[in-house]
């Protein structure tokens, strides 16, 4: 049977390449089905000992049988494709065939590349291996590919038939969304899935022919692109061993995405907590659609916090995340008069739905609930930025559209908000909203509305509320219920609008509300026994209804100013938009009853007092309201020599004026003038925003409005009670070449904060999942060394807030600060950064966060350092960039030990 074999293959080689000439590239020849039986090696006559295969005859009788009997089944399938650059030949008593410079050989997913290849057809076995080329060095290393499993080693032998190989001084890179290299000296290769491996090494250096680190294995099982087993492995780097040890190892190199593993806990040392492990747990990758991480810290005064996270995410229907931490805080230890203890929570969800998904309806939260105190009491690195916040907003909404004639909407929101300095919890559970669209009765649905008449139409609106009051420590206890209020309220408002003398707008229409209350009250007259007067509340429905009337009168007047042709302010245009309304709402006395106060007087008061959505008017109300609204824009010359058209630019975004004259006020008929601004610089990186309220009232020496003009109390027409000002401004070392930089990695909004890093930037170190690594953020162009230098890139943000109070002559600065951030890359491996402010109201540096960032390659050193406040603390890490290898670090940090 060997000597068949033998025959078929000899038969098979000779009659594959005596088809073409010495020197020349081969086609790919087929070889299918082969029987044993076809020939004997005598009936091709070739030299006795080694043939220069050159123009090789071949008997056509030979080719006829094997085409007639090409269905037997045979020793080789598929397709055989060969080449090299400059020989091939065939050794007869060495019973091999020799492939010389840049040889090829392709069979089934099979493919072999070297130097050098010679096939031995007694045992079906190719060897491959490099070559010297003139420089007496060896080139051509075996190239080695079997489907997408790519293995370049220095030699290599490989059976066809077991389909085994024994591979020498081997490097093949697996990738899995990022590159792992496995290098080994001696790599036995056992069938197409299982490897066995001697003195290898295991990294995700970028320069593969000299890491900065490795793996070293002494023994282990390989199984492309799934996982390494092996036995005891240490670090090395820079070639020198470490004593990062273990004595087995698993590496997982799945390209599956749903990879579970633990989460490695990040030690650490408190003075008031003791040691700790922090960030410690589990990932369970559930499946494509979501996932989990179960974490949590630990101390040895007993302090412990879990955390919950997960994300989730469906293509074209919805994608959010759920995160729920819990935290329980000791502060010293027990006997010492510093001691306390206390538990904080805190919840995050954000969801939102692809408008694909249901054109119709729609649900989306972005909540950010828990105790009060979290951002300040937790010492989690993550919350370092956000502990500055003072209100915590929560709000889940769902939305329906019912459509057709007329359209119906409906909304139901659920909402809260949180102050975290006094922990006052405002909450509405939930709030139920529905609209109908507006209807003309008097005009074709499909047709133009011209006229009052046309234009008449009404709509009806439907508000139902049940909102809490409370604290935070009474939240889930029936205590918070105590002061719920549950309220309805119905409105149809009829309008209509036309034009008057071609250039004056005019609208006007009445408003019919009507609200519900489930509560009133009643007072009762001043009982002088208990000094008071008492006030009852009575559970039933009651209801009251209010109407008002309105009209507004406006017009747009526009002014333009030209320049001298061929300066580079070609015009400047001002648009004015005054606007004269007017109001009135009758009294609604009727809603009112008396009581007797502890002065004998009757005074009056309205049951719905208390109410979700205040009281019916007691007095007529008949005012006259007046704006003025102003907008100023330039045409100048365009720098691009090739526009036909002059650039416009914004000089003045918007100033406005607003005042209000009530008819029928016995005195202070004026209402404050209030006035609003704000403008852009530099090409819209610099924003300003300012605003002011001016009093045309005098007041007297205890600081009360009297009706008296304040220029008759010797002042100046206005008396200023109020301004303020905000400045924003963020540029960057792309903003002056027309290409801004993406500053999203600045976001701190996951961790609930802000969504800049004026107040620091949230990075949590030990989780690789959250880390923002800096260079995958940058953005800029690899540049050489020597260039860096001369463009660093950098970024900077500044917020300046100034505000002013005058209410009762106190002329004081209430606040006065300035916030700024930056961070620049010193080089293409430093990055520096910096977020912090300067109070100049109480003369003092606010919350401070210097960063300092290094590359090293392979890994990445952090360093960040909050220098004094509350929160004084530093965090340093070392470690590999890579996440599959990312449990190699080391942490140092020091934690906030007292509170100021």
């Amino acid at each position: 049977m060997q000597a068949k074999k033998l025959n078929i293959l000899l038969s098979l080689f000779t009659l594959i390449i005596g088809c073409h000439t010495y020197g020349q590239e081969r086609p790919k020849v087929q070889a299918l089905n082969i029987p044993a039986e076809t020939q004997t090696l005598d009936s091709i006559h070739v030299s006795a000992d080694e043939i220069l295969l050159s123009q090789a005859a071949v008997d056509t009788t030979q080719r006829d049988s094997i085409a007639q009997d090409s269905t037997k089944p045979g020793y080789i399938q598929g397709i055989i494709s060969y080449k090299a650059k400059d020989y091939m030949k065939m050794s007869r008593t060495e019973k091999k065939i020799y492939l010389y410079n840049e040889a090829e050989v392709i069979y089934q997913d099979y493919e072999l590349k070297s130097g050098i290849i010679v096939i031995d057809y007694t045992t079906n076995e190719v060897d491959a291996g490099r070559i010297k080329d003139s420089a007496n060095a060896l080139v051509q290393p075996p190239y080695f590919k079997q489907g997408n499993n790519i293995v370049e080693p220095d030699s290599i032998r490989f059976n066809f038939d077991s389909k085994k190989a024994l591979i020498f001084n081997s490097r093949t890179e697996q990738s899995m969304g990022e590159s792992m290299n496995v290098f080994a000296e001696t790599v036995k290769k056992e069938n197409d899935s299982v490897y066995f491996l001697r003195e290898g090494k295991i990294t995700t250096a970028e320069d593969v022919d000299n890491p900065d680190y490795y793996i070293r294995v002494r023994k282990g099982k390989f199984v492309p692109n799934k996982k390494i087993i092996a036995g005891f492995s240490n670090m090395y780097i820079a070639d020198v061993p470490t004593p990062i040890a273990v004595p087995f190892a698993y590496f997982p190199m799945s390209q599956d995405r749903r990879n579970s593993g633990v989460i490695m806990p990040t030690p650490g040392q408190t003075n008031r907590r003791g040691y700790s492990l922090q960030n410690g747990g589990y990932y369970f990758a559930i499946s494509d659609y979501f996932d989990l991480a179960m974490m949590g810290d630990y101390y040895t005064n007993g302090s412990y916090g879990v955390r919950a996270e997960s994300n989730y995410a469906k293509r074209y229907k919805f994608r959010g995340g759920l995160r729920v931490r819990y935290e329980n805080n000791i502060e010293s230890q027990k006997g010492f008069p510093d001691y306390s203890r206390g538990t904080i929570y805190n919840i995050q969800w954000n969801h939102s739905q692809d408008a694909k998904a249901s054109p119709n309806s729609r649900l989306s939260a972005s909540v950010n609930f828990g105790s009060s105190q979290y951002y300040r009491n937790s010492l989690n690195q993550f919350n370092t930025p956000n502990f500055l916040n003072n209100t915590l907003q929560s709000s889940i909404s769902y939305n329906k559209t019912f459509p057709g004639y007329p359209m119906v909407n409906l909304n139901a929101t659920t909402s809260i908000q949180q102050n975290t300095r006094d922990q006052s919890v405002n909450m509405t559970l939930p709030t139920l909203q529905a609209s109908m669209e507006r209807i003309f009765p008097f005009a074709k649905r499909d047709g133009a509305k011209k006229g009052i008449i046309q234009n008449i139409n009404f709509q009806y609106n439907f508000r139902a509320e049940n909102r809490l009051t409370t604290i935070d420590t009474l939240l889930f206890k029936k205590e918070m219920f105590d002061n719920a209020k549950v309220g309805f309220q119905h409105s149809i408002p009829i309008s209509t609008n036309f034009k008057l003398f071609k250039h004056f707008s005019v609208s006007t229409g009445a408003n019919y509300n009507e609200v519900w209350q489930l509560k009133t009250i009643n007072r009762n007259d001043y009982d002088p026994l208990i000094e008071k007067s008492t006030i009852d509340t009575l559970n039933g429905f009651s209801r009251y209804g209010t109407y008002n009337f309105n009209a507004s009168l406006g017009t747009t007047l526009y002014g333009t100013f030209n320049f001298k042709e061929g300066s580079k302010i070609q015009a400047i245009r001002h648009t004015v938009r005054p606007s004269l309304s007017y109001g009135y709402t009758p009294s609604f006395e009727q809603y009112y009853d008396e009581y007797i106060d502890q002065n004998g007087e009757v005074q009056q008061y309205s049951p719905f007092e208390n109410g979700m959505y205040g009281v019916p008017g007691l007095h007529n109300s008949n005012s006259i309201g007046l704006s003025l609204s102003n907008v100023v824009e330039a045409k100048v010359r365009d720098r691009d020599t090739t526009a036909t058209e002059p650039k416009k630019i914004m000089l003045l975004n918007n100033l406005n004026f607003s005042t209000a004259y009530n008819i029928v006020a016995d005195s202070l008929p004026w209402s404050p003038v209030r006035m609003s601004g704000g403008t852009q610089f530099f090409q819209n990186k610099m924003s300003v925003n300012f605003g002011a309220t001016l009093d045309p009232y005098a007041i007297d020496n205890n600081g009360t409005r009297i009706d008296v003009f304040n220029y008759e109390n010797g002042g100046s027409l206005f008396r200023l009670t109020q301004a303020n000002v905000n400045v924003s401004y963020s540029l960057n070392s792309k903003s002056f070449s027309g290409k801004e930089k993406d500053d999203s990695k600045d976001d701190n909004t996951q961790s609930g904060g802000r969504n800049d890093d004026l107040f620091g930037r949230a990075q949590d170190f030990s989780d690789e999942r959250t880390f923002m690594d800096d260079e995958q953020d940058s953005d800029e162009e690899e540049l050489p060394a020597e260039a860096y230098a001369a463009k660093l890139p950098w970024d900077l943000r500044l917020a300046y807030s100034l505000t002013y109070s005058n209410r009762n002559r106190e002329s004081e600065i209430t606040n006065n600060s300035l916030m700024f951030s930056g961070n620049i890359d010193l080089s293409p491996q430093w990055k520096v950064g910096i977020s912090s402010g300067y109070d100049f109201k109480q003369k003092g540096f606010t919350y401070t966060q210097l960063r300092f960032a290094r590359d090293l390659k392979s890994f990445r050193l952090n360093f960040n350092w909050v220098p004094f406040s509350s929160r004084a603390s530093w965090f340093f890490f070392i470690g590999i960039k890579s996440s599959m290898l990312s449990d190699l670090k080391w942490e140092k940090r020091s934690e906030p030990d007292r509170r100021l």
